[in-house]
């Protein structure tokens, strides 16, 4: 069975354009079968972008696990002194974004990587809707390797629905980064950031 985050470019495909509204304008965003949220822009990568609308967000960025591209192509029309990088298991969904991206108007690099193997970049941030159907242990792995790939002082943004494990998710992140913040509860999602802090600061 093919699965958004797997390579599935065999399976038909289905283009469509959904218009996407955010921050006073609408963008068109391309989607297909077999990618994350095909049908439209999912509630919890909104939620997600709307709580990181007043953090810092700069430098060397990662849309991880990009799916078509929603999250980094918005974030960059907040945030447009980064530089951002799109990475997807899914070559596919790695092909929309770049469409998206260009349609949309930003230039952003994409990658096809299986989580972080294709990054040898140091990030400022990272920002992740997990693939929760995956499994913990993806899911995990992601998370510890987010803190190699950050630079000091750097964050890791996460969306996850607290029914789908946002707590245990809490625990874990904290295990690994010491400092897990729930910047935002809403409608059952849970907004989580993570700031490596190798200096004690």
């Amino acid at each position: 069975m093919s699965h958004y985050f797997t390579d599935n470019t065999g399976m038909p495909e289905n283009r469509q354009i959904h218009e996407v509204s955010f921050d006073g304008s609408v963008y068109p965003f391309m989607t297909d079968n077999g990618v994350f949220a095909k049908t439209g822009p999912d509630q919890g990568s909104m939620i997600l972008l709307e709580a990181v609308r007043n953090e810092k967000i700069h430098g060397d960025v990662l849309d991880l696990g990009c799916g078509y591209g929603l999250i980094g192509i918005l974030v960059r029309k907040m945030f447009p002194d980064t530089r951002m990088l799109g990475t997807d298991i899914n070559p596919r969904a790695v092909e929309l974004a770049r469409i998206n991206a260009a349609a949309c108007g930003e230039a952003i690099e994409y990658r096809v990587s299986d989580g972080f193997a294709g990054i040898s970049e140091m990030l400022d941030a990272i920002l992740v809707n997990p693939p929760i159907r995956a499994g913990k242990q993806v899911i995990y792995t992601l998370f510890e390797d987010a803190y190699t790939h950050l630079k000091d002082g750097g964050t890791l943004y996460t969306v996850i629905r607290r029914k789908q494990g946002a707590e245990s998710a809490v625990k874990k992140l904290n295990d690994i980064f010491g400092n897990c913040e729930i910047l935002e509860r809403r409608k059952g999602y849970w907004i989580l950031k993570n700031r490596r802090l190798t200096d004690g600061q």
